[in-house]
């Protein structure tokens, strides 16, 4: 039936996996990103202490980070389409069974857990595992896309959550998700197939010739590094692996640390409830033509800049939640939102790109697993980190520098691991060709 319909198709079947992945990521990522908008209502139902309470999000990051290397297996052997489907039914689970939470290890077990371990399947992590198959020229574009459906589903879903929250209680909120989840995709995810060559295509929609392969391998630049058949072992012995593991923690635990903690501070900070969801979405939303617009610019300039700007994002973004207490105006919120959004989700589209450039091999899904193993214990650190931080001091900004200063680490690193020296991008091919 696939095959049938790519060859219908007026574009690239490509293009329409992009569609899934955009869908898909718009509704599970999403469904982990509602936990910053649960926070406040269930803190307020139980009393718990906040870290105790954002340390369910971070135990998600510790289930996802030991699933991750597996993930990269299972993907080889079954393939996309049995992922996302676990993926989805997991994360739907964890969202229903939630409404039944009465005691902290329930948030854990379900929040925690379910919502964790189904969102890496069906989020950044699964998706960056087949994703890239499908495009070369094209690669951090198609992806960037894809990607921005996490921007397009905060936008959309975040602000509209928060009232149902506010009117019908979060347990419902998160039946509402669940059911949302199964019912849109589920059936979506069954068009999706590994690699273009699985039915009958070729990377960007070129024609499967040896003229067409060979002109996608221009773009090498150390043939000795790109000819090894790399191996999880091999890649684990090399410097960059290690500086591309220290990128991604550093990154995801400035991310996923504001992202948690941002509603809350929000509020304390003076802004109502309201305006604080309206934040978190409008950041995702800033983030759609931000990571669209970096994923074309890295296709022409190279991943370690693109991966420079992002870091940048969130520095400021860090900066501005550090001056809004003394200026808790509407005019530093925008600008946090765009640093954030526009330039900060940009990461997104080269995380997959990165890796994918370096370690290019049949081989590759248990090295990005296990390079995003690193990525989801920042994103579980940062959370849980901020959360202790302020129980201890009452303050979120000794945090907010540590924070600072691993979007530094992070842009460094990936400079240091240097995908640019292993493959250039369509662009910089062209330039040197001109």
């Amino acid at each position: 039936m696939v095959e049938k319909l790519a060859r219908r198709l007026p574009f690239f079947y490509g293009w329409l996996v992009v569609g899934v992945v955009f869908v898909t990521m718009a509704i599970c990522v999403n469904a982990r990103t509602a936990f910053s908008l649960l926070f406040p209502p269930i803190l307020g139902e139980f009393g718990w202490e906040r870290g105790v309470t954002a340390g369910a999000f971070s135990f998600g990051f510790v289930v996802s980070a030991v699933l991750s290397p597996l993930l990269g297996r299972v993907m080889d052997r079954r393939g996309p389409r049995f992922v996302m489907e676990v993926g989805v039914v997991t994360t739907a689970a964890g969202l229903l069974l939630a409404t039944f939470a009465g005691q902290p290890w329930h948030i854990y077990l379900t929040l925690g857990m379910l919502v964790g371990a189904g969102t890496t399947f069906t989020g950044y992590t699964g998706q960056a595992l087949f994703l890239p198959n499908w495009f070369v020229r094209r690669r951090a574009l198609a992806m960037s896309i894809a990607f921005a459906g996490v921007g397009f589903g905060s936008i959309v879903m975040l602000p509209a959550l928060q009232t149902f929250v506010e009117r019908s209680g979060w347990r419902a909120g998160c039946t509402l998700l669940g059911v949302v989840a199964l019912v849109v995709l589920v059936p979506l995810n069954l068009l999706l197939r590994r690699r273009p060559e699985d039915i009958g295509l070729a990377p960007d929609g070129d024609a499967d010739t040896p003229a067409a392969a060979q002109a996608r391998r221009v773009n090498v630049v150390d043939p000795a590094w790109a000819a090894i058949d790399w191996t999880l072992v091999r890649a684990m012995r090399t410097a960059r692996f290690w500086w591309v593991a220290v990128a991604y923690f550093a990154a995801l635990f400035a991310w996923y640390a504001v992202q948690v903690h941002q509603t809350k501070y929000l509020i304390e900070t003076g802004f109502d409830a309201q305006q604080a969801a309206w934040a978190l979405g409008a950041v995702s939303l800033a983030g759609v033509p931000g990571q669209i617009a970096l994923g074309w610019l890295s296709d022409r300039i190279g991943r370690e800049p693109v991966w420079a700007i992002g870091s940048l994002g969130f520095l400021l973004t860090y900066v501005a939640l550090l001056a809004l207490p003394s200026y808790p105006g509407l005019p530093l919120l925008y600008a946090m939102v765009i640093a954030q959004g526009a330039l900060g989700y940009g990461l997104t589209s080269v995380v997959g790109a990165i890796p994918a450039e370096i370690f290019e091999s049949k081989h590759y899904g248990p090295i990005f697993g296990t390079l995003m193993l690193s990525a989801l214990a920042g994103g579980a650190a940062g959370p849980w980190f901020m959360g202790f931080v302020y129980d201890r001091t009452g303050s979120y900004a000794p945090a907010f520098w540590v924070a600072i200063g691993c979007c530094v680490v992070s842009a460094f690193a990936i400079w240091r691991a240097a995908p640019g020296s292993v493959r250039v991008v369509a662009g910089r091919v062209r330039a040197a060709q001109a």
